[in-house]
């Protein structure tokens, strides 16, 4: 029983098919520019609601919307929710055998298609050039536009050859669309794609996500330590720097009672496809990975993204953690992080083939990320300045509940930088961390007499401070430029021109102070043990519900993942959590009480609205 007006306006379609009451933030503006013909930049944070910004538009203009994406599980998972909502739309990638592919062909070409997912390559293509100037076209959306970018962190060089829809369809609208991209990448996506482009730039904050970072010593163990403690059968994300890490740790996660997962480009294309399509249909599965396994993971209910190894740059670290939480419930972003971490990616910086300019990019991006780990103060106001957007403190980092004492280290830093300067005199060569640290603590070894450093004036003076607490102030110097890392030539330590305003006292050091052991422990356990048992994100997600009514919720959350199997789509594409959430509180008793419930459209209320009824009368 579909009640959409015969002359329906974008509030009908945002109401009768996706069941939403109203538009958040600049959706609306945004649709009403792209009716109007008229190109945009949209960026929102994931979760924030981007495809209705292309795909209500698509359905009130005339023609065909060709929508371009680059994953084919997003790709999929899309067709597949829009369908569910009786949305005629279709895709065209490398999964389609000859004959389905021309049949979709055939349909856009007859008109039977609302939106036609594709993947850049074949846009690009002959087959999908003829394609296009067979249909009427209503619009282009550019998704994970940043791709564009040859300075952005996930570059693809087909997203360049974009440029040619603006020159060969110039009166269609094109909407550029990305959750992540600083000021320059902006300017480059306008430039590359659109025509006079109007940005629409929504917050890039996501209130949900609690940002953590912890100080690495044993990762996988820490790393064990967080899921049992706070994320006992949630689903999450760990991403790790190299392929052996993923598949190791997945081992290991396994081995400990935990649905885990590896997942990076080395592995058979069949399990990589087989892993993902687990992780999104199922409940509880920790995605062990590389970012290959990257953008557009649309699962709404990922409790937690941690890192094992620190990201690249803020941009790749806030779009990974943006796979957190894309339903507003709880969710947390999690990070081990050392200073083997700073040279690892100084190091890949240095062995790359790129060119110099490119290399000075990569180098501030990372010493900004580097900034970030090593903040004192609210990371999430850190996080959004990157982004050229101020806050106030979050009171939801580690920063914010746990505030780190603050302590003047510049006698400490001198006595280190002082010995790094002595060494180096001494042989006339640069030492790494390891042997620097020996000579502060008056440790004699083969190399120390070997290069005589026993005998320096600063052999020794830092022996009441440990190894442990000697590498906090080398990683915090060298997050301040006090210290450079020569990653290229065996992680040597070197001075920089601000090391000399310290060493002269010209400039005082004020460091955190690394907690002591039992205090550390419950800090990083982050409140779960003192709160007893179960996942401490996901009792947060259901504070609000009764027994009887998270009791209603688990029997809902059952009936979809049984609908879902039936169907072949992932459960979030059946219903969200926080539509079940809403479901289970407002016990609705008839088909039109449930229309009220946000996120039940008309599609949904008449496909499933029996079904969902009939598990309230049970209850």
């Amino acid at each position: 029983m579909n009640t959409l007006p015969a002359n329906p306006n974008a509030t009908d379609l945002l109401q009768h098919i996706w069941g939403y009451p109203a538009f958040r933030g600049q959706q609306r503006a945004i649709i009403d520019h792209v009716l109007g013909g008229h190109d945009a930049l949209v960026l929102m944070p994931t979760g924030g609601g981007k495809s209705l910004c292309f795909q209500i538009p698509a359905l009130l203009r005339e023609g065909l919307g060709i929508v371009v994406s680059p994953l084919i599980a997003l790709m999929q998972d899309q067709v597949a929710a829009l369908r569910e909502l009786g949305i005629r739309t279709a895709f065209l990638n490398s999964t389609l055998d000859a004959q389905t592919a021309r049949e979709v062909q055939q349909q856009a070409r007859r008109g039977e298609l609302d939106l036609l997912y594709m993947a850049p390559e074949r846009l690009l293509s002959d087959s999908g050039q003829r394609l296009l100037d067979d249909c009427r076209i209503a619009l282009f959306a550019i998704d994970e536009a940043h791709c564009v970018s040859q300075w952005g962190h996930d570059f693809r060089p087909e997203y360049g050859q974009l440029a040619m829809l603006r020159e060969r369809w110039p009166q269609v609208p094109r909407v550029a669309l990305t959750a992540t991209a600083d000021v320059p990448t902006r300017h480059e996506i306008v430039q590359r794609l659109l025509h006079d482009g109007t940005e629409f730039v929504s917050s890039f904050d996501r209130p949900n996500i609690r940002y953590r970072v912890v100080e690495k010593r044993d990762g996988r163990a820490q790393l064990l330590q967080f899921i049992r403690g706070e994320h006992t059968s949630d689903c999450g994300v760990v991403y790790c720097l190299s392929r052996n890490t993923v598949e190791e740790v997945a081992q290991m996660l396994a081995g400990h009672g935990i649905t885990a997962l590896p997942y990076h480009a080395g592995l058979p294309a069949e399990m990589r496809a087989r892993h993902l399509r687990r992780f999104l249909d199922e409940d509880g599965i920790v995605m062990v990975a590389t970012i290959a396994f990257g953008m557009g993971i649309d699962k709404p209910d990922v409790r937690f993204v941690a890192h094992l190894d620190m990201p690249k740059s803020v941009e790749g670290y806030f779009q990974e953690t943006g796979r957190a939480g894309r339903d507003g419930l709880p969710a947390q972003a999690w990070m081990a992080y050392g200073l083997q971490d700073v040279v690892q990616q100084r190091r890949l910086i240095e062995l790359s083939e790129a060119d110099d300019a490119y290399k000075r990019l990569s180098t501030a991006k990372l010493d900004s990320m580097l900034a970030l780990a090593e903040a004192a103060d609210c990371r999430r106001v850190r996080l959004l300045g990157y982004f050229g957007e101020a806050s106030m403190p979050c009171g939801n980092c580690d920063n914010c509940l746990n505030p780190p004492e603050l302590i003047d280290a510049t006698e400490s830093a001198q006595k280190l930088l002082s010995t790094i300067y002595r060494c180096r005199q001494a042989s006339n060569t640069s030492f790494a961390a390891t042997h620097i640290i020996d000579v502060l603590r008056g440790k004699r070894s083969e190399k120390t007499e070997r290069h005589g450093h026993h005998t320096l004036s600063t052999f020794g003076i830092g022996a009441d401070t440990s190894e442990t607490d000697w590498r906090l102030l080398l990683r915090q110097l060298v997050a301040q430029h006090l210290l450079e890392v020569d990653a290229a030539h065996f992680s040597v330590l070197q001075l920089t021109e601000a090391s000399r305003e310290v060493l002269r006292g010209q400039r005082r050091i004020h460091l955190k102070r690394r907690e002591p052991g039992a205090k550390r422990k419950r800090r990083a356990m982050g409140g779960a043990a003192a709160a007893g048992g179960k996942s401490a994100t996901a009792r947060a997600a259901r504070q609000a519900l009764s027994s009887a009514d998270t009791a209603l919720f688990e029997r809902l959350r059952a009936w979809r993942a049984a609908t879902a199997k039936e169907h072949g789509v992932p459960a979030y594409v059946v219903f969200s959590d926080a539509t079940l959430r809403a479901i289970a509180v407002a016990r609705p008793t008839s088909l039109d009480a449930l229309r009220g419930v946000s996120g039940v459209g008309d599609k949904k209320r008449d496909n499933f609205g029996p079904a969902l009824l009939a598990c309230i009368d049970d209850a």
